[in-house]
């Protein structure tokens, strides 16, 4: 019941030591973030992710409903 696609792609995934750093940039020169071309697009691939996420939630559920079905027709 892994997750393969991640709807948090819009956010920088920064790693403990850039965290570390950024308490010390005071300019702001290591703010990193995830860009698109337009605002449509990033909404688009966003929504994408999130219908995809959704798909994988069901998909998910279905496999323990089966699991606990059959689970409860071999006890039976």
């Amino acid at each position: 019941m892994g997750r393969k696609v991640q709807s948090d792609f819009l956010f920088a995934q920064p790693s403990f030591l850039s965290g570390a750093a950024r308490s010390l940039d005071l300019w702001s020169v290591l703010d990193d973030y995830n860009i698109s071309d337009t605002p449509a697009e990033a909404d688009a691939k966003a929504l994408a992710a999130d219908w995809l996420v959704i798909g994988q939630d069901i998909g998910d559920a279905a496999s323990v409903c089966e699991a606990e079905v059959e689970a409860e027709t071999t006890a039976a």
